[in-house]
């Protein structure tokens, strides 16, 4: 399959430190793709690299046009949208407001109701709490306006880090059930999670990051119990 997102000998440096060496990996149009690894992986930082948010070298090409480097406004403008980690939300402005500023480059008052009402119909909870300050949400909520806020920009593919980190199960499960259909609608998805088992039920293939090099190649569909994943972290 043509490679949607391609990304090509991708390294980047946190001052003298090198955080990736030279990642190569690609996502299909419509594939739910996920990047696994323990802490320290280099798996947020990828995520930033092809975002352009630090420096880099290598190339990352989208539908075959390459984004410049540490240019995240026009890799949002081409459709590539990131749901960082930590959910990056305004705190001190209002959810209505967080959910404008994903539609920053929006210059269409129609669209930019379709595109709301699109959140809404996702994340209900949302349209409850329009006018609630996003810092008072429960975290749930918090990672729901994250993701509402992202789709906002109408992404043409989502990248997501930890979007399960710090939530209960219950919450977990719809967050992610949402990305499961949205991805049945066609947009295509790369899924940073550190609980791997959740994430290979989900997606078609991962990479298995570790110590800022890409280690493996996994298929979900052949992972059949916990000791076989971990044999894939421990080798």
């Amino acid at each position: 399959m043509t490679p949607v997102l391609e990304v090509r000998q991708l390294s980047a440096r946190y001052g003298r430190v090198e955080a990736l060496h030279e990642i190569s990996l690609s996502v299909a149009d419509g594939e739910f793709v996920a990047v696994l690894g323990p802490n320290g992986a280099g798996k947020s930082t990828l995520m930033r690299a092809i975002m352009g948010l630090i420096a880099n070298s290598g190339a990352v090409s989208f539908r075959g046009a390459v984004l410049p480097r540490q240019s995240p406004d026009t890799c949002v403008a081409r459709g590539v949208v990131l749901v960082p980690e930590g959910r990056g939300i305004f705190a001190p402005m209002t959810v209505a407001e967080n959910l404008e500023l994903g539609a920053y480059l929006l210059n269409d008052a129609d669209e930019f109701e379709r595109r709301r009402t699109r959140v809404f119909d996702l994340f209900p909870r949302l349209r409850e709490r329009l006018g609630q300050i996003a810092g008072s949400l429960s975290g749930g909520e918090q990672q729901m306006l994250a993701v509402g806020r992202a789709l906002m920009a109408n992404p043409k593919i989502l990248l997501l880090d930890e979007p399960s980190l710090g939530l209960a199960p219950k919450v977990t499960d719809e967050i992610l059930g949402t990305l499961a259909l949205l991805n049945k609608g066609g947009l295509p998805i790369v899924l940073v999670e550190q609980k791997a088992p959740l994430a290979l039920r989900l997606t078609s293939r991962a990479y298995l990051l570790s110590v800022g090099r890409l280690v493996a190649e996994i298929d979900p569909r052949t992972i059949t119990s916990h000791d076989e994943l971990a044999r894939y972290y421990l080798s």
